[in-house]
């Protein structure tokens, strides 16, 4: 017999039409840019194994880049410093770490619906109690306040957030961003801010809840920004006491992330960032063709993502997303169910665009012809 956390949870959605697909499959459903590190990065990897660079480090991460990256986050705040930076294993390993010093058995954390699946998972895991707050299309999936706040009660904790969103792609205005934390600071709630994507934006900049609100840990991370999914670092800026105590869980969890790849990554920051920045231009011209693919599928509508890499399309066949994903995966197509990311993905299926161009036209190729004969049924 297994714990019973092992019982709250299941392998993802997508990740279990991941490894269900054959391999000549065109994967439209992994968040997986088809991009290598610049070079420079590449070269300060090999650096760091070649010259000593392969031991352990501080839990919290290598000072250089802990203050490199408070040095970012001072424009909002200036008085944050690397005490206030953890260096984490991914994104994930930073929301997880985050879980478990803010979690307790019973609390309701506030979660997006539709919205990344580890959010829900991690509350499980800690014995918490997930709460969905709806993101509804027509309001561009950005949340409702009044409606989040109808779910408060007594053993409200956290809310959670993710701007620019997976999947829907949405980017919060500030004025929205003002208004979450009113309702946090009206109910005593912490706020993680799941801001992997901020770097990745088409029509708006991206606003951070760092130096806004003293109730907010915003999770980060260096795999889509660079190109370096399979690094595995990340990072989260906290308050000073809280980071303390996010750095406990972070050391038991972990002890501390990859001590090379962290050199890369710094010299990553030290260069600007240009490559991400061209590489959100051509996510942008792939964002147009995927549009327009959509726009002639019988039956999908779709609103136009204004940051990240996914396309969040509504369908109006009768199948279940699950079902229509794994139609897709008989015809050599990789989609994501958006069932995968709640109740409210039912009729949705996520889309990747951080796929190749040529691969996004024979892949948009299939959905319209399958969406065609759908329709028709």
């Amino acid at each position: 017999m297994v714990a019973y956390r092992a019982r709250e949870v299941e392998i993802s959605g997508i990740r279990r039409m991941f490894e269900a697909a054959p391999p000549t499959a065109i994967n439209l459903g992994l968040g997986e840019p088809n991009f290598d590190p610049p070079g420079a990065v590449l070269d300060a990897y090999c650096h760091a194994v070649r010259n000593g660079g392969n031991h352990y480090g501080p839990s919290a991460g290598l000072p250089a880049l802990r203050k490199k990256i408070a040095e970012r986050y001072r424009t909002r705040a200036p008085e944050t410093s690397r005490d206030n930076v953890i260096i984490t294993a991914g994104g994930s390993e930073g929301l997880m770490a985050t879980a478990f010093a803010l979690y307790d058995p019973g609390d309701e954390i506030l979660v997006p619906d539709p919205g990344f699946v580890l959010y829900a998972s991690h509350a499980r895991l800690l014995g918490a109690e997930p709460v969905a707050y709806a993101l509804d299309e027509k309001r561009a999936f950005l949340p409702d306040i009044g409606s989040i706040e109808r779910l408060v009660t007594a053993r409200t904790r956290v809310i959670v957030i993710n701007s620019p969103s997976n999947p829907t792609g949405a980017v919060l205005p500030e004025k929205t961003v003002e208004a979450i934390i009113a309702l946090a600071e009206r109910h005593d709630l912490h706020i993680v801010s799941d801001e992997v994507y901020d770097q990745i934006v088409y029509d708006r900049p991206a606003t951070s809840f760092w130096g806004r609100t003293d109730r907010a840990v915003v999770v980060n991370s260096f795999s889509k920004t660079l190109a370096a999914t399979g690094w595995r670092v990340g990072f989260l800026v906290a308050p000073r006491a809280l980071a303390v105590e996010i750095n406990k869980m972070h050391y038991h969890i972990i002890a501390c992330a990859s001590t090379p790849a962290q050199s890369a990554v710094l010299a990553g920051l030290e260069g600007g960032l240009s490559s991400t920045r061209a590489m959100t231009r051509e996510f942008q011209a792939r964002r147009a063709i995927v549009l327009r693919e959509l726009a002639r599928c019988p039956g999908m509508t779709c609103v136009p993502p204004a940051g990240a890499f996914y396309a969040f399309p509504r369908f109006s066949w009768p199948e279940t997303a699950t079902e229509a994903a794994q139609a897709l995966l008989s015809r050599g197509l990789i989609t994501t169910p958006g069932d995968a990311f709640g109740s409210r993905g039912a009729k949705h299926l996520r889309i990747s665009f951080a796929a190749s161009r040529t691969d996004l036209t024979r892949g948009l190729a299939i959905l319209r012809e399958y969406a065609q004969e759908a329709s028709r049924a």
